[in-house]
């Protein structure tokens, strides 16, 4: 049952992550054509346009791919608390849980998006995915960037930005 309940989660979470990365690209108003951004609307379309319809965004906040994300989180909970033959006791907790799940979620994403654009920047800085995870990633580089400048050509603000996702992961994974 463990590796059944492996499989599941893994698959949920692949797709959860669809979704957060398509709330991120029209977050930051990424690049719509390109490949990467192409890919990503394709795999979410089929749940967001339905749900679009009765969840309408506000000020470039898509809440349809928000909703549809966390629904996600709560039904991949329920689905491994199912085939692990754990009873739903919290439903409360439940939500609270798959909600903090989501926002962990969200910064493990950062920081990949992160560690990948300083390693394109390094090794393939022309790469059409490099201008997306330079979009991506430009919140929360950027007022990093403002406090501490390029020292000698060398950008500091992923190392700083990384130790401070890493310090909310550690907070957040306090309250699982």
């Amino acid at each position: 049952m463990r590796a059944l309940e492996f499989i599941l989660s893994t698959l949920f979470d692949l797709y959860i992550i669809t979704f957060v990365l398509r709330f991120m690209l029209q977050w930051t108003r990424a690049d719509f054509s390109n490949p990467l951004s192409q890919f990503i609307f394709q795999l979410t379309n089929p749940l967001v346009r339905p749900v679009r319809r009765f969840v309408p965004g506000f000020r470039g906040i898509d809440f349809s791919t928000l909703l549809i994300a966390y629904l996600l989180t709560v039904l991949a909970s329920v689905v491994s608390n199912l085939v692990l033959g754990q009873p739903i006791v919290n439903v409360p907790g439940l939500l609270l849980g798959s909600l903090i799940a989501l926002g962990f979620m969200f910064l493990q994403i950062m920081m990949f998006l992160i560690i990948g654009q300083v390693l394109l920047s390094w090794f393939a800085p022309y790469h059409p995915v490099s201008e997306v995870l330079r979009t991506l990633t430009a919140p929360v580089l950027r007022p990093i960037q403002k406090i501490v400048p390029p020292i000698a050509g060398i950008d500091l603000s992923p190392l700083f930005a990384l130790l401070a996702i890493q310090a909310f992961i550690i907070l957040l994974s306090e309250w699982m």
